[in-house]
């Protein structure tokens, strides 16, 4: 396991936590250790839950690590989105128990994808959320599939097009968190929500989770391999790198027009 990814199993609870300061921003390393935690999880028999949340205070998980994508070549790129939109899918998709993502601060991009990957979201009265990519000249592929699902079509797109963040109380009335509480008490509430469902019998829950996913997951998945293809080619313009170069170099972006 990596040294940013924390493994720890309590009370039947694998508990999952990024501890990558300062921001949690995501790199390969990071999300094949996510990856092997995940599948651990799934393997382990005496699991009953998961909760994914973070070690850094205030943070969740601010997305891609950004500045290292600048310049990088597409096959990285594709290799990189692949993981975080396949790869993660498919590990929770088999996971074969629920999911819980505690969210205590900033989720923003690739974070949102963690987040929303989870069966259940706890959020943090504290917590902000937000589709950024935008900014830098990316775009949140994979959130075109599931998210106008989610909050309808209109508002989807006042998401992912303004890039604008947005706190835990708009996020609950749209339908993107589960719960809402204090921060002080986030990491308990979500264990005592994890220890709800492992009082229920595993192979129900196992059954009837597969079942569910099978039920409302089919158009996310499906969408995933065009959401990766989609993310790549927008990474290979010259508008996502001078978008990526802005934000290493902590200037404005000066876009390039297109004849």
């Amino acid at each position: 396991m990596s040294n940013h990814v924390h493994y720890e199993v309590r009370e039947q609870v694998a508990e999952i936590l990024l501890d990558s300061p300062p921001v949690n921003a995501l790199n390969e390393s990071i999300i094949d250790a996510l990856l092997q935690a995940l599948r651990r999880a799934a393997q382990d028999e005496g699991v009953r839950a998961v909760i994914l949340g973070s070690a850094v205070p205030g943070r969740f998980c601010a997305g891609l690590q950004l500045d290292a994508l600048v310049g990088a070549p597409p096959t990285r790129l594709y290799t990189l989105v692949d993981k975080l939109y396949n790869a993660l899918c498919d590990a929770q998709f088999n996971l074969g128990k629920p999911s819980i993502a505690a969210v205590g601060g900033t989720a923003r991009g690739g974070g949102m994808t963690l987040a929303i990957q989870c069966d259940l979201i706890v959020a943090a009265d504290s917590a902000t959320f937000g589709y950024p990519e935008i900014d830098v000249g990316l775009i949140p592929a994979i959130h075109y599939t599931h998210l106008p699902r989610i909050v309808g079509r209109h508002r989807a797109f006042d998401l992912l097009f303004t890039g604008r963040s947005f706190g835990p109380a708009e996020a609950q009335s749209l339908g993107l968190v589960s719960r809402v509480v204090p921060q002080a008490d986030l990491m308990n509430q979500a264990r005592a929500l994890a220890q709800t469902l492992c009082a229920k019998s595993p192979e129900i829950v196992r059954m009837g989770r597969m079942a569910f996913m099978r039920a409302n997951d089919g158009d996310y998945r499906r969408g995933i391999a065009s959401a990766v293809e989609c993310f790549g080619n927008v990474a290979a313009t010259a508008s996502a790198q001078e978008g990526l170069a802005a934000f290493a170099e902590k200037r404005k972006p000066r876009w390039p027009v297109k004849a």
